[in-house]
Order: structure tokens, then sequence, then C-alpha cells
């Protein structure tokens, strides 16, 4: 009997009718009354742990089994090991499934699932596939969809080939499996289809659900939508990427894994600008039990964008601790070196960026390929091109390949330096002819080879390539009139003796119009046209011959009191000094005598007293416009011709003669 008197059996029969109901915390209320009567009953102590599980209480059901741990024994290790999962401690989880005395299909399960989070791919998707092979009940669909997601996995982080395992697409979560592995191998065309398939799939398995609102939907397809936006991305389509990382960050999803990866591209989108924007998405990555929900790429690609945003913040202090960060927890790795040396680049120490650089190619030469040729690009910008050209021709993995090789040269030629030009050509043709002789690699190098030398008159050096492009290749007569042209000042009677394999003068004529050969925009000389004789021009047809356009003149302007019956004064072109009229100017007079004078004296009356003023008294000197000799005065109201008055600012002052425009009359 259990306290309060209320037998046993009561309280199991509570626990059954509970467990039925799923009323777990009330089953726990009865369980514990058992215990109390018994508190080793293995039954009672299995059933408390397991409603514990449904409660969600993981550290309470991990706690119930430790501390009985030597009565359940071996009852309870799928229980300890899902426990264990939950609470992200994967590697006991691990230790605890290995330790089972009997793998359970229960257990390997929950083993394909630990091995999925510790990323050992291969070994998990040889659980899941003996799974589906040797067992036959309702959650086959479930690990179909887990065995594509470890093929998606592996495509992805491991660029492993696509294998086709014969998974069907019949639920939208097996399509979009399938659409990552699409993903993984670059196939980002059918990526983007296969991903609008299972949009499609999901509304339809969805729509079929009354309980489920527009809002849910768009929750459920928050990831679909967010790998189309990564796949645009990919492709180039920045624009309608973002907005679509937009619409899933709006949407809030519950998933914390989901928001940091959309966050991240969102930041990776933006760069170095909109850095406000980023600085709020970051936070998203930040979530907790994000660690837990992605894979160590992803999340060391979100750790790098975090240390390039703090440089682009110019947070330097910041940058330089998480880029430190990274490189203890991925010392081989070459990224985290890189973010250093851009932020002292940024901060103008290029030589202790160098000096960085050089560290790590030391310490890690396997993946010094990139770091060496950062710190050739570093040196070109300080301008120590031979020193860049050292660090490349140190690159094992590049130095002979035909893109180096062409930049090598192309540094050595601007230093002026033609014999270690040569010496690179010299190596990469070895290279080649010891690991592919006759290639078209090959070949390519020795020819440009031999036109570099003959460029900068090393016809004695060219010899030997291009008598090696002859022997492969002896109808080609353009290297063979090279190699004539190289031997004739070192060789006259070998050249003579190549001669005599050059085609005949017949052979090589061609239907050329040598007119429009010579006339050619390209000739550096042009024939000129035979001068025309007067006299010989036949005649042209009627309504062919060429009209010439005759100049319209323009009459000139004529000034504004011009009078046609007025004679012009025939010396207006001279100057005034040199016009027969001229007196030259009177010191002293006085212009106004406003104002001046004994009082009461007006200006009127000194005008009447001046005689050379009245209508009687005759000119002293012709008129300016009138004829010699004429007395006729011109006709009332008629203006006279304007004159050119000499200047009345002092006697010193001289002024230029007027000049005569061009096509008119002026000067009146």
């Amino acid at each position: 009997m259990a306290s309060g008197g209320v037998s046993v059996a009561s309280l199991w029969t509570e626990v059954n009718r509970c467990g039925q109901n799923g009323d777990y915390t009330r089953a726990l209320k009865a369980l514990t009354k058992i215990l109390h009567e018994n508190r080793d009953d293995v039954t009672a102590l299995h059933c408390k742990v397991v409603c514990h599980i449904q409660n969600g209480s993981f550290k309470e059901a991990l706690n119930v089994m430790n501390t009985h741990s030597k009565v359940l024994c071996s009852e309870v290790v799928f229980e300890k090991a899902y426990c264990e999962y939950r609470l992200n401690r994967v590697e006991s989880s691990l230790k605890t499934i290995e330790s089972a005395p009997e793998q359970t299909d229960k257990l390997k399960e929950l083993y394909g699932q630990v091995l999925y989070r510790l990323e050992r791919y291969d070994e998990c998707k040889s659980v899941y596939t003996d799974l589906i092979r040797n067992s036959q009940d309702e959650y086959e669909e479930e690990r179909k969809t887990n065995l594509a997601a470890v093929v998606a996995a592996m495509s992805q982080w491991e660029k492993a080939p696509m294998e086709d395992l014969g998974l069907p697409e019949s639920t939208y979560e097996l399509c979009y499996n399938a659409t990552c592995s699409l993903i993984g191998q670059g196939k980002l065309t059918e990526a983007l289809n296969k991903l609008q398939q299972a949009e499609e799939l999901c509304r339809v398995s969805l729509a079929d659900d009354s309980d489920m609102t527009e809002e849910d939907i768009q929750s459920e397809l928050a990831v679909i939508h967010s790998q189309m936006a990564y796949v645009m991305q990919l492709q180039g389509r920045t624009d309608e990427a973002l907005q679509l990382y937009n619409q899933v960050i709006k949407l809030k999803p519950s998933d914390v894994g989901l928001l940091a990866v959309t966050a991240n591209n969102i930041i990776t989108i933006n760069k170095d600008q909109n850095v406000f924007d980023s600085k709020k998405k970051v936070k998203l990555t930040n979530a907790e039990g994000v660690e837990y929900k992605l894979a160590k790429k992803q999340l060391q690609a979100i750790d790098f964008n975090k240390a390039l945003l703090a440089m682009y913040t110019n947070q330097a202090d910041q940058c330089r601790k998480l880029s430190s960060s990274l490189q203890a927890q991925n010392p081989g790795h070459p990224r985290p070196v890189l973010i250093q040396v851009a932020q002292l680049c940024r901060e103008k120490q290029h030589s202790r960026a160098i000096e960085l650089l050089q560290q790590f190619s030391d310490q890690n030469p396997e993946s010094a390929s990139g770091i060496k040729l950062t710190m050739a690009q570093l040196y070109l910008v300080q301008g120590h091109v031979t020193k860049a050209c050292d660090v490349l021709r140190s690159i094992e993995e590049f130095k002979h390949k035909p893109g180096m090789v062409s930049a090598l040269v192309t540094m050595y030629s601007h230093e002026e330096d033609i014999d270690s030009a040569i010496d690179v050509f010299k190596q990469a043709i070895e290279h080649y002819q010891s690991e592919q002789p006759g290639s078209a690699t090959h070949l390519a190098l020795v020819r440009e080879a031999a036109n570099f030398k003959l460029k900068y008159g090393r016809k004695k050096e060219a010899i030997s390539d291009l008598e090696q492009l002859w022997k492969q290749n002896t109808k080609d007569i353009h290297t063979l009139a090279q190699l004539i042209s190289a031997y004739s000042l070192v060789d006259t009677d070998k050249a003579k003796s190549l001669s005599k394999h050059l085609p005949s003068a017949d052979t090589m004529s061609f239907n050329v119009d040598v007119d429009e050969l010579e006339n050619s925009h390209g000739a550096t000389y042009v024939r000129k046209k035979a001068a025309k004789v007067v006299g010989e021009n036949p005649p042209k047809e009627q309504g062919h011959g060429e009209i010439k356009k005759k100049k319209k003149k323009k009459k000139g302007k004529l000034p504004k009191n011009y009078d046609p019956k007025v004679t012009p004064d025939p010396e207006r072109w001279l100057p005034m000094k040199e016009r027969s009229y001229y007196r030259g100017k009177k010191k002293g007079k006085k212009k106004d005598q406003i104002g001046k004078g004994t009082q009461g004296a007006t200006a009127g009356a000194s005008a009447e007293l001046d005689a050379s003023k009245t209508a009687s008294s005759p000119p002293t000197s012709p008129r300016p416009g009138s004829a010699s000799g004429s007395s006729t005065a011109p006709a009332s109201g008629v203006v006279p011709p304007r004159q050119q008055k000499p200047s009345s600012s002092g006697a010193t002052r001289k002024k230029a003669p007027q000049k005569k425009k061009k096509g008119g009359k002026g000067g009146w």
C-alpha cells in the first residue's frame, strides 16, 4: 500500500492512463509515490526517465539515470544517449552508443544522427544505407530524407562527386536535399528549378492541413526561399537575392541556424557598403544555439565575415582580436592571416604585412601559394618589381603555368632584365619538354620564346626554338622565314640551304589588289594620286556634275545715322592726327562753365560773345564731311557723319588707329 491508503496497483493504473493521454506531468507525480514505496523499482525509474524526456527535461532525466546507474544498468542506454545528444554533448552520446551491448534499430537511428552532427559523413551514410535496406516501417521516408541530407553535405563540404542512390523526390524535403547536392556540384540552374519544384510540393502538402495559415506556410517555405536567394547570389543576381533574404528575415523563423545563414549572406552582399545594416544583421549570427545548428565550415565563414566587418568599420583592435582567434582555431588556414594583412595595409604598415606573410608561408608550405601571391602584390604596390618576381618564381605550383610565365616576362621586360625573362621561358619549356612534350602549351611557349628573342635582337638564341617549331611543322612558312632571317646573321650558308625549302614566288602569289592594299588603313606608305592636268577633265553628264556652292556675300552694317545724300569723309580711314583738318588739342579750354565765373554770369552770355559760334562768321577751316572749297552747310535736321574725336584725357595719352572690319564698310 502507498501512503494515504492508495494502492500501488491503482498508481500504476494512473500512470498508464496519463501516458496514453500524454499527461506526463501527472504521471510523474504517481511515479514519485510508487518510488517512495520502492526507490529501486526499475520499471518506475525507467518510466520516470521517459516522462522527463517527453516533457523536454533532459537534464532531470539524465540525473535520474546517473543517480540509479547501478540499478538501471543497460536498460536505459538509448535514453541516456538521446539525452546527451539533445544537450549537445555529442561526443558523450557517441561513447554511450558504442558501449551498448546490443545495437538496436533505434540506437542505429540515433547513431546516424550523432555521426551527422560530428560531420563523419561516410560512416553516417553507411548507417542509413543499412537501415533502409534492413528495416520496413513507417519511418522509411524519414530515413531516406536523412540519407539525402548526408549526400548533400558530402557534396557541399567535401566536394564529393554525386552518387545516384535511387532516392525519390516525392516530398519537398527530399527535393530540397537533392537541390543542395546540385549546388555543391555547381549546377545552379538545375538547382533553382528543383527549388521551385520543392516549393510547389511544400504548398501542396501543407494546403491539406486546415490549421495551417498563410503565415505558417511562409515560415515553412523560408528555408527554401533562403536557398533560392543563395543560388541567385552565386549567379550574380544580387538585387533579387537581397530582396528574398530580407523577406525571410522579416518572417522571423524559429530556426536560429536559418536566420544566422541568411543574415551572413546579406552581410556578404553589403561588403563595405551599407555597414549600419550589416552591424544589425551580425547580431542574428550570435544567437544562442547557432553553433549546434550549423556545420563547422558555415560557422567558420560567419567568423571570417565578422572579422572583415570589423575591418570595414575601422574597428582595428576588434579585427585583430577576431582574426587572431580564428588563426588559433585554424592554424593552417590562410584566411585569418590575410585578414590581418589587409588590416595592416589599411594602416600603411606594408613591411609588417610582408613579414607576417613570410612567416606563415615558412610555417605552412602546403598552403603558401595564395600567401605568396599576396606577397608579390604587396611588393608591386611598393614598386619592388624584382622582389615580386622572385616570390612568384618560388611558387612551385604555378611557376610553369602559361599565365605565370607571361606575368614574369612582362615584369622582367619592364625592368629591362631580358636575360631573366629568357631564363623564365627556358625553365618553362624544359618543364613541358619532360612532362608534356609536343603539347599545345609546350609549342606555344616555344613560339613565344622565339618571338621574344627576335624582338630583342637575340636571333642567335632564337635559332634552337625556331628549329624545334619548324621540325614540328615543316609547312609553316612563317617559322621558316624567321629561321632563315636568324641564320642570315650567324651562318649564311645554312640560311641559303634553308631558303631552298621556301615555295616559289608563283605558288606564293595571291589574288591581291595592290592598290587597295597600299591605300589601306594599316599601310605605312600611301601612294598619292597623280595631279590632274588642266583642260583634260572630261565633260560631265548633265545632272551628274558637281554644283559649286556660291558663297553668300554679307552686307556690311551701316551706322544708324547714315545719310546717303551726304558724301562720306574721304579721310575717315586715317588716324585723327593724320587728317588735314586736325588742329591738335586745345589746352586749358574749359568744357563746362556752369557754376564758375563772376556772380550772376550765365553760360548763355558767354556763348553769345563767342564770334566763332555765330551764323554770320565764316568757318576758319573746311567742315568735316564737306567738299573742299564748298561753303554750303548741310541741310537742317540731317545728322552729320560721326567723326573719331581725339582723346581729351591728356596730351600724353595716345589712341591706336581704328581698324577696318573684315567684310564690312565700318569707320563711318
